[in-house]
């Protein structure tokens, strides 16, 4: 079974201080691991706890509904072919989306990554995930859903889940490693089991005790307002989160090459279909008045309307709750090594403590704890899962607008494009050997990364980051993957609705009794990312009234000592 296997210590402080390139000759992720970061993200709390928030929100309009998980499929793999065409351009390394802006985004420098970190950093927290698993949990040991105005019991069991899968990370990497790959796999038979499930009632093969008739399709409700759609299909967007995560640790995987252009695409395919047929047997088996007021334990009550009241009851969320310490797990895997790869191209306030991966984990800890006890618990989960998810619409517009800037300029900036290579003439194998050692990659990856250094070697900021790259064989010849105008459209489209819209002021029905005011999720999220703005300038004035040198980003104080 692939597995992290460290040769060294990785929880000692010093495996935490190792570069990049030094890290990697004692940690690969394979395929299965692979699979696991997508597939455990992927499946979380968002198939089996929002359907019931999104349905609210589509007024109990089944088309709507199922159209909205339609469209977000189609805006998650416009998305990941995107994404693709970023990481396949670009050298392979830890980092997502910070590495793709900073290529489109040079200047000022620094500036970018300073925002991009304080929203990764400050709201890429696992709080929603780690909430849902103590629903879960105390669903399985009470028999009942703790009471929406005193849910401490679900906080408290949250911040236990959190603190064990930091703790995990930080001292038995292996067995971490091992079980996010087992629960990975875990949360597909779930899934299948859901589809069983739907499928047997649809047929009349199990018959519900205590089930009202399916949900019908109802085509006279109101039409539906901007607002009330864009929440829902921010929490469509939520519940396919993970599909991107293989980008964040590329630097961590045995073939990104190969993770890049078939794991990747495979996993999020597989997961996408089962996703709709998990949905369509929800509305199978839990009547409509219920499936509305279902809220986070939708799933829970799933199992229930087919097996009643018994110990099988029981035992179900707790499997619903394995499927979300997966999440957890990967997650705060995936986050922390992107707070480290940050801290270290000095993106944080106090950079140089967090280049140490034990204390990116107990960052990622210490925000997840805060947001998930913070907010009042009747509107938690609704409230977490938007403010976690809307500040990467803007992220998201920023690369689509990007890459839309690289494609109609891509002979200025050597952006994907074809080498020519005249096939009747024989061509030797060029080696480019770096000054820093590694391991060689695959022919294709070894092409990709050859190719993206020649492409953008002229820019500073990523000077440090191709002199760094491991010894490379090179064939010419390579065609760069490019992104169909039509997903690049679809993808710039659906992030500005979701990105503007939630600002816009509800009806009164739709707003009223609330805890949290509509504002507040968009508001906090773009602060935030404003907040990485004022940092950079803040940190830039301070410097030069202090009569220092400006801070330095990305490796310039290797190239420059």
């Amino acid at each position: 079974m692939p597995t992290l296997i460290p040769t060294v210590s990785i929880d000692s402080p010093s495996f935490g201080k190792l570069p990049s390139n030094d890290r990697q000759k004692y940690s690969k992720l394979g395929t299965l691991s692979c699979i696991s970061l997508i597939t455990n993200k992927m499946i979380g709390t968002g198939l089996f706890s929002t359907p019931s928030i999104i349905f609210k929100y589509c007024n109990g309009n089944v088309p709507i509904f199922l159209g909205l998980w339609l469209l977000g499929a189609i805006i998650i793999l416009s998305g990941l072919l995107i994404y693709l065409e970023y990481a396949l351009n670009l050298p392979f390394r830890n980092g997502g989306e910070k590495n793709y802006l900073l290529r489109v985004f040079r200047s000022p420098k620094g500036l970018c990554g300073c925002v991009y970190a304080f929203q990764m950093v400050f709201l890429g927290f696992s709080s929603g995930n780690s909430f849902a698993f103590g629903k879960y949990i105390w669903y399985a040991v009470s028999g009942q859903p703790a009471a929406d105005d005193n849910d401490w019991h679900s906080k408290l069991i949250g911040v236990a889940c959190i603190t064990f899968c930091i703790w995990l990370h930080m001292k038995y990497p292996n067995q971490g490693t091992a079980l996010f790959n087992f629960l990975g796999m875990f949360k597909i038979v779930i899934l299948f089991l859901i589809i069983a499930i739907g499928f047997l009632v649809g047929i009349n093969a199990i018959s519900l005790p205590d089930h009202a008739v399916a949900t019908p399709v109802d085509l006279k409700l109101p039409p539906q307002n901007a607002y009330s759609i864009a929440v829902a299909l921010l929490q469509v967007v939520y519940s396919f989160k993970g599909w991107e995560n293989a980008n964040y640790v590329l630097s961590e995987l045995e073939d990104p090459y190969q993770a890049l252009t078939f794991t990747a695409p495979m996993s999020v395919v597989l997961v996408t279909v089962l996703y709709f047929m998990v949905v369509v047997s929800y509305l199978v088996v839990i009547p409509k008045q219920e499936l509305l007021s279902s809220g986070v334990l939708v799933a829970g009550i799933f199992f229930n309307k087919v097996f009643g009241e018994s110990l099988t009851t029981r035992v179900l969320p707790v499997l619903i709750s394995l499927s979300t310490l997966g999440n957890v797990m990967v997650v705060s895997f995936a986050h922390s090594r992107v707070n480290q790869e940050l801290a270290q191209e000095n993106y944080l306030p106090f950079s140089k403590y967090f280049t140490n991966i034990n204390h990116s984990l107990l960052l990622h800890w210490a925000i997840t704890v805060i947001i998930l006890v913070g907010p009042p618990s009747s509107e938690i989960y609704e409230f977490v899962v938007n403010l976690y998810i809307y500040p990467g619409t803007w992220i998201n517009l920023l690369l689509t607008v990007g890459l839309i800037y690289l494609k109609l300029n891509s002979d200025k900036e050597q952006w994907a494009k074809v080498e020519s290579l005249d096939a009747t003439e024989p061509h030797e194998t060029v080696t480019v050997a770096p000054p820093s050692t590694g391991s060689v990659q695959s022919s294709a990856a070894s092409q990709h990364s050859q190719s993206s250094a020649e492409s953008i070697s002229s820019y500073t900021e990523f000077d440090s980051l191709i002199s760094q790259a491991p010894s490379t064989h090179i064939k010419p010849g390579t065609k760069k993957f490019s992104a169909p105008w039509t997903c690049v459209f679809v993808f710039l489209a659906a992030n500005l609705f979701l990105a503007l819209f939630p600002f816009v002021p509800p009806p009164a029905s739709v707003g009223a009794g609330g805890v949290i005011p509509y504002w507040c999720f968009p508001v906090v999220g773009t602060g935030c990312l404003l907040m990485g703005a004022v940092f950079f300038y803040g940190r830039g004035f301070i410097y030069r009234q202090m009569g220092k040198a400006p801070p330095l980003y990305e490796d310039e104080q290797d190239i420059l000592t």
